[in-house]
Parts: structure tokens; sequence; C-alpha cells
């Protein structure tokens, strides 16, 4: 349901003059984790998701009040995206082994419990039709998609380890025909199907390890796609225009760039962890820094006069000319690491404060970008200081330690004496 609607394109090719403009909105409020997802119905009714410490945010008047919905007692969890069918039945997944469903417009959640092997994770989300809804995950491995055709009472686990090591975006033109979306052993990969996941062609496979096609748009022609690549080296926009056939890409000042969302071949927006609202009128050549924003995950089009995008702040973007608001241009805190001590001799030892649950890969690179190996993986379930003592048996020299967790992706040089 995350395609971009025709209305919207119809504006922008017959109003080229039309110009776009993003305001932060002073509610929900602002915070030191960030909105992974945002999805709405229609201009007055949506809702969004907040990682870090979970919560949810019911509007009914198209973003103006927010009213807070509590989903379980549980503490610390995270939750990634959220998706309804109609204005009743609503998706929930999240980063801790849970999966929530709504019958009544997110008022009560309860855990769908009917899905065998439980996902670890749901990343993505998409409802098509009235009743089919599909998922998939995890950003951290192993790959998967669940799958129900009856508005989720009862569902199907399609692994996909075959296809993938990770998933975190999925998008379906109808029931069929469908894409997901993430990482390879080789790099940023996209998957296709035809006939609702039974069967699966890559269309999209390149880079490094550690790359990952995070999110993915799809314009009304179904060959237009946008994609973004978030990589520990280099981001990129992804983009074709028949169907996935061949391929450009663009460099990207974010390296973790995720959020994705263009209304014409040529003129869109993205950002990612370390950027707010960078703008393009030439299909990603140049870029242009709006200033505004922060930690941006999804750009989500409701019609042809309104978006909604996710980050720091829930954002929202019309064309009727009104002002943008002054907004806090920040980022997500990183995880707060401590090498100790740094140069190492045989031992890597990590002191890592995590600020609520988490996943955690920590990936060795050497100083040219070049993957060396996983250091660590770990499934944290609370809070506080973990402390790692980690064999190190490589020569003396200079790395680089790849962060990834849920709060983003960072980089830590060390010294091996």
């Amino acid at each position: 349901m995350k395609k971009l609607l025709t209305s919207f394109l119809l504006i922008a090719n017959l109003t080229s003059a039309q110009t776009y403009n993003w305001e932060a909105l002073s509610s929900p409020p602002s915070t030191t984790g960030r909105y992974d997802d945002v999805f709405f119905l229609n201009e007055n009714l949506g809702w969004a998701a907040r990682g870090g410490n979970g919560t949810v945010f019911k509007t009914t008047d198209g973003g103006a009040n927010w009213t807070e919905q509590i989903v379980s007692s549980q503490a610390g969890q995270y939750f990634r995206n959220i998706e309804f069918l109609n204005e009743n039945i609503g998706f929930l997944g999240t980063l801790n082994n849970n999966f929530y469903k709504t019958t009544n417009s997110g008022t009560t959640w309860t855990r769908v419990n009917n899905i065998s092997p439980y996902p670890l994770a749901i990343c993505g989300l998409d409802t098509v039709g009235t009743s089919t809804v599909y998922g998939c995950g995890a950003w951290f491995s192993p790959a998967y998609v669940i799958k129900s055709t009856d508005s989720g009472n009862t569902w199907k686990y399609i692994n996909m380890s075959a296809y993938a090591t990770a998933l975190v975006e999925i998008l379906f033109i109808d029931e069929n025909v469908g894409f997901v979306s993430g990482s390879d052993e080789q790099g940023a990969v996209i998957l296709k199907t035809t006939n609702g996941g039974d069967s699966w062609t890559k269309i999209y496979s390149a880079g490094d390890y550690g790359d990952y096609v995070w999110k993915m748009q799809i314009f009304p022609d179904n060959k237009t796609i946008f994609g973004s690549i978030e990589s520990e080296t280099q981001g990129k926009l992804l983009k074709t225009f028949d169907g996935g056939s061949t391929w450009q890409t663009k460099d990207f000042p974010d390296p973790y760039v995720q959020a994705v969302g263009f209304v014409s071949e040529t003129h869109g927006w993205m950002g990612g962890h370390n950027s707010g609202f960078m703008e393009t009128f030439d299909g990603g050549n140049t870029w242009v820094n709006n200033n505004l924003g922060g930690s941006l995950n999804r750009i989500f089009f409701v019609n042809g006069t309104t978006t909604f995008a996710s980050g720091n702040q829930i954002y929202k973007m019309t064309t009727t000319g009104l002002a943008s608001n002054e907004a806090e241009n920040g980022k997500v805190q990183n995880l707060k690491i401590e090498v100790a001590p740094n140069p190492i001799k045989d031992q890597l030892n990590l002191n890592i404060h995590y600020i609520h649950s988490d996943h955690i890969i920590i990936g060795l690179y050497d100083l040219t970008g070049k993957f060396l190996g996983n250091v660590l993986k770990d499934d944290i379930n609370q809070k506080g200081l973990k402390k790692y003592s980690l064999d190190f048996k490589y020569p003396a020299g200079e790395y680089l330690l790849g962060v990834h967790s849920n709060l983003g992706r960072q980089s830590i040089k060390i010294i091996k004496k």
C-alpha cells in the first residue's frame, strides 16, 4: 500500500511550477530515538510507530493532534513498522519477537501467536487488496516472509534463506506480484515474485557485504521503482524505469540513507540516520540540503496533496504553499561504545551502553572498506551496560568497526599493535 498514488504524479506532471513544503509537526513529541514508521489511510486518519521504548500514536485530523495507544505492558520493545488494511484492522511489527494485530483501530493490540516458526522481527509490512498482508524480516537475519490472505487470522511463513541473508522492505502491486529487499552475501538485493511468494527471482544484486536496499517506492506504472541503498561506505539512490530489467545508481551524501520518495522521475527526497530531507531535481545527480529533519526512515504518500515522513519527528508535506516550521535538525544519538584499550593487542574489549532493547552486528573492515568478517552479533533484551572481550587475531594495523544496531550505523577506528 506504500505506492505513490497516480493523482500525485498527475499533479506533478501538470503543474511543473508546483512547490512542495515540508514541516515538522509539534505532536507527537520529538524523541531521542526516532519514529520508524508512519501510515495513513486517508488525509486525516493515520498512525505513527516510535522505535525505542515503542509507542503507537494515532491521529484523526491529519496530524494536528495525536493520541497515544497502549500496545503492551512489556517494556523496552522496539516498534519497526505499522500498517492497516482498513480503519479497524491493523498490524504492528517489532524487533523483539513480537508481532501485533488490532481489530478496533488500535484501541487494543493482541500478539499474533499462530505463526510457525515465529519471526524474530518484522521489519517490513504491506497490505494489499481487502484481506492480504505481507511482512518480512529481519534486518539482522535470518530472511523470511510472512503472508496472510484472511486479514491476519492465519499466517504462512516463507523461508527466504535461499535468496537473501536479511530482509527489510516488502511492497506488493497486487495480491500476487510484489518485491522484497534487503541484503545477501554479495551486497544489496531485491527479489520479485509473481505468484504470491511461492517462488522468487533476484532482479537486483550489487555492492558489498553489509549493503542493504532499505526502502523502496513503486510508481503506478509498476515499472518505475526507486530504492535507497544503505552502506558502510557509499549510500546510493537506486532506480529502474523498466520494472527491474536495468538499474541505475546515484551517489547520496549519507552512507546510512534509508527514506526515499519521488514525485517524478527526477524530483524527490531522501534521508537517513545522519541526514534530514535532501532534495534532488535532476534524478539524483545533485542534492540540496533542505535543513529540516533528522534520521529519516519513511516517506509515505497519502494522495496528490499530502505526504508524511518519519524520523526524529513526524513531518508533513503539502502543496498549499504553507511555510515550513523551524525544526530540530538533529540525528538519532549513536550507540555509546567504548574501546578500551585502543590501540589493542590480542583482545578487543568493548563497553556498549544500550539505551533500550537492541540487536547489534559489528563487522570488521580494513581502511579501504574491504569486509574482513563479523566480530560480534548479539540480541539485547534490556537497556544498560554490556561488556565484551573478543579475540582479535588480525595483523597489526588500522581497522574500522562497522556497527549496525537498531539506532543506526556508525564506524569506529581501532589500531592493532
